[in-house]
């Protein structure tokens, strides 16, 4: 009998190909609830620490104790919404069939695409008018409220909006247009939420390095750090499932039902930035969120939130957090 070995490497997340941008995309939005009500968020990511809070799982052999666990801290600052589009179904996907544009628009956000002029009266009255299936709220961030990124170019992306009547949710987004919407708006303590990220980049990688095949004997003949094989003869291709050098890291990825420990709507009173800031990020001056695990992606790279897809395990009401890591992260 022939001996068996599981295969290297999971193909879970193939093809491991390169994400094109580093803000994602969210290609599905959940079914919320029947009043209207914002989908989605983003946040840059700050970087970990850890915390001690009761185990809330009740499944969990800990259930009830106090536990130490990995936190990962999300800067939210308010997203500021400057316009709403509408949508229809169509066989080949949805077509937008209107759009509306605020009119006070951030200075930066030229930087980004080009100067909209802001809707008139006359405009605003017939996107009232316009039948359709989905309404969209197209929002951007706003890097020149936080510190810890570089850059203060706006990033702009659209945001579902939830509801049972299409025409409360067209209502809802002209009521948005030009004002602030906060993290509250989307999750509370002890609620789930969906990340959507971009992975680290580490570039083109070899056959062991990518997929954690075994190294070749000493004595091979020709490569150490590859495959033993391509495949048989017959079919005459290379067959996807076969581990091979590329693109390792930089990949989208979707992680399901993270649980919100905290939101902390302002830092200055209640202290989450460790002695001597967050390593490559600095201080946290914005609302954050405090989520239970690790988010994919360095920090300062912006993460895109969204209403839970999949969740299971019914929300916890108060979440029990007994203490909160704010030690140096530089060893000092």
């Amino acid at each position: 009998m022939a001996r068996h070995r599981p295969r290297r490497g999971s193909l879970a997340f193939s093809p491991r190909s390169r994400s094109v941008r580093a803000l994602p995309r969210i290609r599905s939005w959940p079914d919320g609830p029947k009043q209207p009500s914002i989908e989605g968020f983003a946040g840059f990511k700050v970087g970990m620490t850890h915390a001690f809070i009761v185990d809330y799982r009740k499944r969990s052999t800990t259930a009830g104790q106090e536990v130490a666990i990995p936190v990962t801290v999300v800067e939210v600052p308010p997203l500021r919404i400057v316009g709403a589009r509408l949508y229809q179904r169509h066989p080949y996907g949805l077509r937008p069939v209107g759009e509306v544009w605020a009119s006070d628009l951030a200075q930066g956000l030229g930087r980004r695409i080009p100067r909209h002029g802001s809707s008139s009266p006359e405009k605003l009255a017939a996107f009232g008018r316009v039948a359709g299936d989905e309404v969209r709220l197209i929002a951007h961030t706003q890097p020149d409220l936080i510190s810890g990124t570089g850059s203060k170019t706006p990033e702009l992306f659209e945001l579902r909006v939830s509801g049972e009547k299409f025409e409360e949710r067209r209502a809802f987004a002209l009521e948005k247009l030009g004002q602030e919407v906060p993290v509250d708006q989307l999750t509370k303590e002890g609620e789930f939420v969906d990340v959507v990220g971009v992975t680290k980049g580490f570039g083109f990688q070899g056959h062991i390095q990518r997929w954690g095949v075994k190294l070749q004997p000493r004595k091979n003949s020709k490569h150490r750090r590859m495959i033993g094989t391509l495949g048989p003869h017959n079919p005459s291709f290379v067959s996807y499932r076969i581990p091979q050098a590329g693109q390792q890291g930089y990949h989208r990825r979707t992680q399901f039902n993270m649980r919100v420990l905290k939101v902390v709507r302002d830092p200055r009173s209640d202290p989450i930035t460790p002695l001597g800031g967050f390593l490559h990020y600095g201080e946290v001056r914005s609302a954050c969120l405090l989520l239970h695990g690790s988010l994919p992606g360095p920090a300062k790279r912006l993460l895109r939130f969204r209403a839970p897809m999949r969740s299971r395990v019914a929300s916890v009401e108060k979440v029990d957090l007994r203490y909160l890591s704010t030690r140096s992260k530089q060893g000092v």
